[in-house]
């Protein structure tokens, strides 16, 4: 049987990975939702059904999902029109969201007792390293499925992770991800700290990439403008991961610490204040726009 790919949830992050791989020679169909998003994927040239039933058929060999949120995962999954009771034993299926462990596994349960193989692989790098596919992608699941899974997996990323078993990639990407959003609060402070202390934020920024200081959000992602080009600090914060996202994934986070008694302060904090700026009507801007809150009346970069 030939190759074929059902790619589920084609937003931001999901369309730049189908996108690439069809440029690979990959024969891919999509789905999404939204129909305003299918309309870009397809002028894009890809090939896109508009009901999920047509998506996923006995002939399809790789499921591939990247949805928002778990209730979305449950629902393509194990929901009334489940796919896990639609593919073939021989079909591998790779969900690329960012969920909850519990969900994860719950699915992977599900489909391990359907004799199907199955991944969990979120992701990270935003829409820049979809685009360039250089994502972080981090795996839980059996050793077996990872190899099958890996030579597409290396299609959309630049590394590729084995976390352990089912539930471990989003475990992974959950503890990456609450780092990330306590690091871009810190360069936030640290920046605008420099701005109100009247020193050049570009010299601090070049002396904080080459120093002890150094961070994800320094030296690759900045929440200023004018310090790296193609970030969106310099495009009025469109998202590459919208402070939406961010805001879930700490959700998340808080979730899981709760769930086996870790304490976690700079987590709980970094939710706050995210989930404070997403109330103030903030959650479609990229997540490095938390640093309009932390610069105060020194910010002089207005989001539109």
């Amino acid at each position: 049987m030939s190759e074929l790919i059902a790619f589920i949830g084609i937003g931001n992050m999901g369309l730049p990975m189908a996108e690439n791989l069809m440029k690979s020679g990959k024969k891919i169909r999509v789905f999404d939702a939204s129909k305003s998003t299918i309309e870009i994927a397809q002028k894009k040239n890809l090939d896109v059904v508009e009901n999920l039933s047509d998506l996923v058929t006995t002939d399809v060999t790789t499921v591939i999902t990247m949805l928002p949120e778990g209730k979305h995962s449950k629902e393509v999954f194990l929901g009334e029109s489940g796919i896990i009771n639609k593919v073939s034993k021989d079909c591998l299926l790779i969900d690329c969201s960012t969920i909850d462990i519990q969900t994860s596994k719950e699915i992977g349960k599900k489909a391990t007792e359907n004799g199907i193989k199955m991944i969990d692989a979120p992701v990270s790098g935003g829409v820049m390293g979809a685009q360039k596919a250089t994502l972080n992608i981090m795996v839980g699941g059996t050793k077996e499925a990872f190899d099958l899974a890996l030579p597409l997996l290396k299609i959309m990323g630049k590394n590729i992770f084995h976390a352990g078993e089912l539930g471990s990639g989003n475990g992974a990407k959950i503890c990456n991800n609450m780092s990330l959003g306590i690091t871009m609060i810190a360069a936030s402070e640290s920046l605008m700290l420099a701005k109100r202390l009247n020193i050049d934020i570009k010299k601090v920024h070049e002396i904080m990439k080459n120093a002890s200081g150094n961070s994800w959000p320094i030296s690759v992602y900045p929440p200023l403008p004018d310090l790296i080009k193609g970030t969106p600090s310099n495009n009025n914060y469109r998202p590459g991961f919208s402070a939406g996202m961010m805001n879930k994934d700490l959700k998340l986070a808080y979730e899981c610490a709760k769930s086996v008694s870790a304490d976690t302060p700079l987590g709980k904090m970094a939710l706050e204040i995210y989930e404070k700026f997403c109330k103030d009507g903030n959650d479609d801007k990229d997540f490095s726009a938390i640093s309009k809150v932390i610069g105060g009346d020194a910010w002089d970069y207005p989001i539109e």
